[in-house]
């Protein structure tokens, strides 16, 4: 037997034109949850929270470079140790 609808092809333009479209299940989440708890107005642009304190970029390198060191002075003792 011939297949029939395995020839259709999915038309775009008819489910963009259709009465009816059901909302994601994410929108209906969201339309549940604030139907009962709105939530409070956002400036279209809002201000960013105070802003940490950047660690300097010396200070960075010395930690990097102690922690280098010490792993250094660290192979070289367990080398030390182990040749005796």
């Amino acid at each position: 037997m011939p297949e029939q609808d395995d020839e259709r092809e999915f038309d775009i333009k008819w489910a963009d034109n259709a009465e009816h479209k059901e909302p994601s299940a994410r929108a209906r989440m969201l339309a549940a949850r604030w139907k009962e708890n709105p939530p409070a107005p956002q400036p279209f642009r809002a201000d960013p929270g105070p802003a940490r304190r950047r660690r300097s970029s010396w200070v960075s390198a010395v930690i990097v470079f102690g922690c280098v060191a010490g792993l250094i002075a660290l192979i070289g003792y367990i080398n030390y140790r182990s040749s005796y």
